[in-house]
């Protein structure tokens, strides 16, 4: 629900967690933690500076291929497994995860997601997708992916059995009568889910989590997963480029919710990729510095999965090239359409599109003072551009403790973020009521 009696509205903070850091050169560097990718305390570590910085949440995105291997992956440890044990190393930040509604099964997914709610005390957010690439269909039995539209009929069933799981032990079900019932039979309820992709009879074999169920997070563009979103989503995160990109989303999103009949404030996160620096100079220095560190050819490789062209003959100081308009294009919309406007907006060469992609893909940049990123968070919090922000340190950990030492301080100064927390559950964090 929206903040109550007079409380000033507060931004909302996630780390999003992504190997030595969002930029693909941070690997590289000669400080990264590139050799740690695989010890449990480098994420424990990361959770507790974002705790300490008061953050709603970490997050962690999931991938089921090994990709270019040579050029640094993004994941070692699975995330949900990961999560387990940073729950363990931190008190009050909320731990989120990406589980692809694709390969997963609705049953596991519940059991999983609600022992991780009740291992954290009530802190699991569960951001629903569905996966992406022909690669990791071909891990999971599939000769292909599935089209665009199945997966998204696919995963709102998914997420409608998983819903049934969670709801099918009651919140007093269990009694622990030593002379009767460990559990009350009535209050512990098959389901019998029978749908297009799923059969769960259910119920779920792990008793109802503590937050009623994880916080349903969601993260599509396209009209189908703006449409799963507006019915299911509690918290969002978004792609937006520049405030324009956001205010369109923000607004869409927060029309299309209520129209659905929801009397639920649901936050909207874009993701923030942040160069912070005492001076504007040493911050635009980090920035070139990491982009120095680009592998030019896996970068041209992932450019053209994102555009869907062979792009490894382009010439890297020539103009972009023209791109099909966002109609034609058969792949992920989001990005794309990020892509085209990056273009139109900035007219980069070949080299600086790569550039600006390393570090987030397209999401919002911010490079400055802390005071500078301050005002601009601000600006988009108080325009309907964002409920808060989703951030993306190009290089981690170094760049989450620039943000937390100098950006944090003087969001609170301004009154915008919180200096304790208030609540234990990452549901309270949300401003979300328990179901």
């Amino acid at each position: 629900m929206a903040a109550t009696h007079n409380q000033q509205r507060m931004m909302h903070l996630n780390l999003f967690i992504m190997g030595c850091g969002h930029h693909k050169g941070a690997w590289r560097h000669p400080n990264s933690s590139v050799e740690r990718l695989g010890d449990i305390r480098y994420y424990e570590e990361l959770a507790q500076i974002a705790e300490r910085g008061k953050f709603d949440a970490v997050f962690f995105a999931d991938g089921q291929a090994a990709v270019n291997v040579s050029d640094g992956s993004p994941w070692f440890l699975e995330p949900l497994t990961t999560m387990a044990a940073m729950s363990r190393a931190t008190e009050k930040i909320g731990l989120i995860s990406t589980v692809s509604s694709t390969f997963y099964t609705p049953f596991h997914a519940a059991r999983m997601m609600a022992s991780l709610d009740h291992i954290s005390g009530g802190r699991m957010g569960w951001n629903v997708v569905t996966s992406m690439f022909d690669m990791e269909a071909r891990n999971h039995n599939y000769q292909a992916m599935p089209v665009h539209a199945d997966r998204y009929r696919r995963a709102d069933e998914f997420v409608d059995a998983a819903l049934k799981l969670w709801g099918s032990w009651a919140e007093d079900a269990l009694s622990f009568d030593r002379a009767g019932h460990y559990a009350d039979p009535d209050k512990v309820q098959p389901i019998h889910h029978n749908g297009e992709f799923f059969l769960v009879d259910g119920p779920l074999n792990v008793p109802r989590p503590p937050q009623g169920h994880p916080v349903l997070f969601q993260a599509g563009a396209s009209e189908q997963g703006r449409e799963l979103a507006a019915r299911r989503a509690e918290a969002i995160y978004a792609v937006a480029y520049d405030l324009p990109a956001a205010q369109e989303y923000y607004r869409d999103i927060k029309r299309r919710v209520q129209e659905a009949g929801r009397d639920v404030d649901v936050p909207i996160m874009p993701g923030l990729v942040t160069y912070v620096a005492a001076t504007e100079a040493e911050a635009k220095a980090k920035q070139r510095e990491l982009d120095e560190m680009l592998p030019v050819a896996a970068s041209l490789r992932q450019l053209g999965l994102f555009i869907e062209q062979d792009c490894s003959n382009w010439d890297l100081d020539a103009p972009m090239p023209e791109l099909p308009p966002l109609s034609e294009f058969t792949g992920p919309k989001g990005r794309y359409s990020t892509i085209l406007r990056i273009i139109e907006t900035e007219q980069p060469t070949v080299r600086e599109l790569l550039g600006r992609l390393a570090a987030g893909g397209g999401h919002c940049t911010m490079v400055g003072t802390p005071k500078q990123i301050a005002d601009k968070m601000e600006h988009w919090f108080n325009n309907e551009g964002a409920d808060g922000f989703n951030l993306m340190p190009p290089s981690l950990p170094y760049s989450i403790e620039d943000f937390v030492e100098q950006v944090v301080p003087e969001l609170q100064r301004r009154g915008l973020f919180r200096s304790e927390y208030e609540t234990n559950t990452l549901r309270g964090h949300l401003g979300l009521t328990k179901p």
